[in-house]
């Protein structure tokens, strides 16, 4: 399949979206949102919202610290603002509340979230324990599904690039999220690692589906030989060798073009499923379905023009060094 033919340019294509989008996150970082952080959340909404400089002005004499003020629209259509700022006490909180409800007609706090430094730290701790974890179970179930394949490449292989294209799908989301909290103060919390999590699972699956059916390929186009050799005491044994009707190349594009039609209808149902979630959805799960469109769609290339071809570029490379 044409696919496999170019596959130094798709490698080449998938190896530069992962360097950008990890220098994007080492340039601009995450704008972490005070599920990591710690702090208070306030939302309010208005049937006549004021402007923002006005509410700034408002608050700018409660020293609540280095804060921050967005715009945002509830469910029913009202247009608001969302404030976070540090972890505020009881008073402070009715201060807030009172300055945010009274700044513009038909004021109303739909909102409100404490989360102190400990536990935002806890979470933190917790959620890149959960996206190791993660990681590290796909490594070995990777490992063991594919037990049995010992040739061109062993079963380690095809775990070590499982987790090469899902770093790549979850740098990609990471980079679109960086790229939004540097100039439009989307920050990232719980849900966006939720997210991750997600994009994690399908996109495994996504790249199993096409790794089992090189698996079924390789057995389907397999032919057993048994070989006699003597030991240094003189005894036979029995061993089975195989060879392949078809290159590995070949299979693995027969593989690719079998599954190829399965993966875009199952990818192209999803983003159907999460564009609607994010126009339809509450504000609460925008950057939930935004951060999973990014993630199906990077998952979508890499398990089909990242995953295979690297399959093809490693038993080629291991080929040449055991000819030379």
């Amino acid at each position: 399949m044409r696919i496999i033919q170019y596959k130094n340019i798709l490698i080449a294509l998938g190896l530069a979206a992962m360097l950008v989008s990890a220098g994007l996150v080492f340039k601009y970082g995450l704008n972490l949102g005070i599920d990591f952080t710690g702090g208070a959340l306030t939302e309010v909404v208005y049937e006549t919202q004021p402007e923002k400089a006005e509410l700034e002005s408002n608050l700018s004499s409660m020293e609540l610290g280095d804060y921050s003020l967005r715009v945002t629209t509830d469910e029913t259509g009202r247009a608001g603002y969302i404030l976070r700022s540090r972890d505020l006490s009881e008073p402070e909180r009715v201060q807030v509340q009172e300055v945010l409800t009274a700044a513009g007609q038909g004021g109303e706090i739909t909102r409100f979230t404490s989360i102190g430094p400990v536990i935002g730290q806890e979470l933190k701790d917790k959620a890149v324990w959960a996206i190791g974890g993660v990681v590290a179970i796909i490594v070995l179930y990777v490992a063991f599904a594919f037990a049995g394949v010992g040739k061109p490449v062993g079963s380690w292989v095809y775990s070590f690039i499982t987790i090469f294209v899902l770093v790549h799908d979850v740098l990609v989301p990471s980079a679109l999220m960086s790229l939004l909290g540097k100039f439009a103060g989307i920050e990232v919390d719980v849900l966006f690692v939720m997210a991750l999590l997600a994009v994690l699972g399908y996109s495994v699956n996504d790249t199993i589906v096409v790794f089992d059916r090189v698996r079924e390929n390789l057995i389907k186009y397999r032919q057993e030989k048994k070989k006699v050799r003597r030991d240094e005491f003189g005894q036979k044994h029995e061993e089975i060798d195989y060879t392949f009707d078809k290159p590995f190349s070949e299979i693995v594009g027969i593989s690719v073009s079998e599954t190829l039609l399965r993966s875009f209808n199952t990818s192209f149902t999803t983003f159907l499923a999460l564009v609607a979630l994010y126009f339809f959805g509450g504000d609460v799960t925008k950057t939930f379905a935004l951060v999973l469109i990014a993630g199906v769609v990077a998952g979508t290339y890499s398990s089909i023009f990242l995953a295979s071809p690297l399959l093809v570029w490693y038993a080629s490379w291991q080929e040449k060094k055991q000819s030379r």
